[in-house]
């Protein structure tokens, strides 16, 4: 569970979200994905930047140290 709570994975987690997020828009516009998959990979960045979130949330309640 440490592991998890680490920063590391923490801003990985966040940094794949924000990544996923804006390839699903500028693939997209480029005319890459269709609509569909554009919002599929959107929905899947911003589940990655909540578990981002999330675990940077516990790991403050928890005390984890950096």
């Amino acid at each position: 569970m440490e592991a998890l709570l680490s920063r590391p994975v923490v801003v990985v987690l966040a940094l794949l979200g924000a990544g996923l997020s804006l390839a699903a828009s500028v693939l997209q516009a480029r005319g890459v994905v269709a609509e569909r998959g554009a919002h599929r990979l959107n929905l899947l960045g911003y589940s990655c930047m909540g578990a981002s979130m999330l675990l940077f949330i516990v790991a403050g309640l928890r005390g984890v140290p950096g």
